[in-house]
């Protein structure tokens, strides 16, 4: 299980790479967010994974940390998620603005000669 999770984030994160580096703007930001979704989901892995085991104990006593999720990383990746979505807004007004301003989405801001 952990080997698929690890392949899982680090094709994300490569391919976040690989589109950090294409010229268009939309590539750029399409990246960032696999790139973010990667993290997300690293962090989210550091808080164990379990099966059929329950995130909270409702019994009497103290619970023993080793048969329960810790819930910090969840609570994490929960803010992270409503950030990222909020600054992937941010990023499309802003490159809708400088499209409209500049008639073409590279990052650059000009078209490339051909």
């Amino acid at each position: 299980m952990e080997i698929v999770i690890a392949i899982a984030i680090g094709t994300l994160f490569g391919s976040g790479i690989w589109l950090i580096l294409r010229p268009r703007s939309f590539q750029v930001l399409t990246g960032l967010m696999l790139m973010s979704y990667a993290v997300n989901l690293f962090i989210f892995v550091m808080g164990r994974l379990w099966v059929n085991r329950p995130p909270l104990t409702l019994g009497n006593g103290v619970p023993d940390p080793a048969t329960i999720a810790e819930p910090v990383p969840q609570a994490l990746v929960l803010t992270a998620i409503v950030i990222g979505f909020a600054t992937t807004a941010l990023y499309l007004v802003v490159m809708i603005g400088s499209r409209g301003l500049t008639g073409t989405d590279h990052v650059d801001g000009k078209e490339p000669d051909q």
